[in-house]
């Protein structure tokens, strides 16, 4: 076997063994890609679950407190927003907060009727509310997982370039839906005004009790 033969077979391997890696990088990558848009099906599925029960849920309280227009129309004008088709997952997101917040004020305004409290339709579709949103929570995660990988493997060396080469390219994050932060406490202890609270001399002495005025009479 002459040198050239030699060269030429070597050369058919790499060739071949780099095609092989391309191929398999690229069926990685279409992988990848067809599971984002799998769990992104997930999430939609419960996405349209959450807004039939929040659209029930608005007609249930309107029966008790119909002149709440106010609160009523901020949810159904943020639950239309949300159910705007082929939004990305960041637009999606982003509604859906919104979406969160108005109706975060529906069940507070909701407080304060009892009957519609204790109204059974009303409990079950909550129920059903919050049995979806940990839905959405555990499809999130899935989503974003799968969503990691595709941008690891889109970001990374070599796959990168085959990425490039056939235009696949990030996919976006879903933010959290439906996760409402926690309501600020407001103390409304009985604090004497001339002493800070505890956080605003934390790592110093306190400061001293202001002297009484000597040209008031001693208290009983």
């Amino acid at each position: 076997m002459t040198i050239g033969t030699v060269v030429v077979i070597v050369l058919i391997l790499v060739v071949a063994g780099l095609a092989i890696g391309a191929v398999g990088a690229y069926n990685s990558l279409i992988r990848l890609r067809n599971l984002v848009q799998e769990a992104w099906r997930q999430i939609d599925v419960e996405l349209t679950r959450r807004h039939d029960l929040i659209g029930n849920l608005v007609e249930t309280v309107k029966g008790y407190a119909a002149h709440e227009r106010g609160t009523l129309e901020d949810v159904m004008r943020a639950r239309s927003a949300a159910m705007v088709p082929n939004q990305s997952p960041a637009q999606q997101a982003e509604s859906e907060n919104i979406l969160s917040q108005a109706l975060g004020r529906l069940i507070a305004v909701a407080e304060a009727y009892p009957d519609l409290k204790a109204n059974e339709n009303f409990m079950a579709l909550q129920a059903e509310l919050t049995s979806t949103e940990d839905r959405i929570a555990s499809a999130r995660r899935y989503y974003n997982a799968t969503v990691r990988d595709l941008n690891t493997k889109v970001e990374t060396v070599p796959t990168n370039l085959i990425a490039g080469m056939f235009s696949i390219e990030r996919a976006e994050y879903f933010e959290s839906v439906g996760e409402q932060r926690e309501v600020p406490r407001v103390d409304f202890g009985q604090r004497d005004a001339t002493i800070p609270p505890p956080e605003s001399y934390r790592g110093s002495e306190p400061p001293a009790r202001p002297s009484p005025d000597p040209t008031e009479p001693p208290s009983a």
